[in-house]
């Protein structure tokens, strides 16, 4: 499964098929292994993430045609695994479309909701409010 490839639907799909907790984590640590990761000078402030428990920057870049694009880091493997889910359940769509989907819906759906502590599942949510802050601006 390439990140750049993937959607949503098939991390869904492939979760569905996977019985076991232990599987599904090592599947959101391999999406987390595919980010390219950042430089140095663009882990700061200004692209950082508050609310997560580990460090995570999220950078969006919009095109010419009004899309938003988002590359991100994370200093621990799974949340750098939850960063990679969130770019492909956000990167590549307009601000309408960003604002529009249901995260609590798509991560109800993987079960990810009742399989995360509080912390991290705070760290998520975190970030999907970073996403449509960054789409409301736009």
């Amino acid at each position: 499964m390439s990140l750049e490839n993937t959607t949503i639907v098939e991390i869904i799909e492939t979760f569905e098929f996977l019985d076991d907790w232990e599987d599904r984590y090592r599947t959101i640590i391999d999406l987390g292994k595919q980010l390219l990761p950042l430089a140095a000078e663009e882990m700061t402030d200004a692209f950082k993430v508050r609310g997560c428990q580990s460090q995570v920057w999220l950078i969006p870049t919009v095109d010419a045609d009004g899309i938003i694009h988002f590359r991100g880091d994370s200093d621990a493997h799974i949340v750098k695994g939850l960063v990679a889910l969130m770019i492909v359940l956000f990167s590549g769509k307009t601000a309408k479309e960003i604002l529009a989907i249901d995260a609590r819906g798509v991560l109800d759906q993987l079960g990810l909701s009742a399989h995360l502590s509080p912390m991290r599942a705070n760290g998520v949510f975190s970030m999907v409010e970073r996403i449509k802050e960054i789409a409301s601006a736009g």
